[in-house]
């Protein structure tokens, strides 16, 4: 279901003619914010997603279904039993009006996501401080 280059969320998300689906992606968005209220609301790659340390999650609507793109398809497999219900692809987890994801388990994807890319970010900090410091002692 691609909608016109919207700017931003609620763009996005008024462009959508079923309003089941607008109003579905609207308590997922107000999930993650829940989650990670400090995340930056951003469109990329034509969908609407959540910056925090690095890309956290984007979601979107197609024709038939909705996904959750985690932003890191390591995640997935890790929750596969809690994931069952739905049909997942190496990045994505597909669900719909019908079968949404339950809270709790974006929640839970959300948590995990942002515990990735703090720790990425300070593995970042930790190496860029190293290399400093390494070369204040060549010179």
């Amino acid at each position: 279901m691609k909608t016109s280059a919207a700017k931003n969320i609620d763009e996005y998300l008024d462009e959508l003619p079923d309003p089941n689906i607008r109003a579905m992606l609207e308590r997922l968005r107000q999930t993650i914010r829940s989650v990670a209220p400090k995340a930056e609301e951003v469109i990329s790659y034509q969908m609407p997603a959540f910056k925090y340390y690095g890309m956290l999650v984007y979601f979107s609507a197609f024709k038939n279904h909705c996904s959750l793109f985690p932003a890191n398809s390591s995640l997935i497999p890790k929750l596969n039993r809690e994931l069952k219900p739905f049909k997942t692809a190496k990045g994505t987890i597909q669900f719909t009006v019908e079968k949404p994801l339950p809270t709790a388990l974006v929640k839970k994807i959300v948590k995990a996501r942002m515990h990735e890319n703090i720790a990425r970010y300070k593995l970042k900090q930790l190496m860029e401080s190293s290399a400093r410091k390494t070369t204040k002692k060549v010179k």
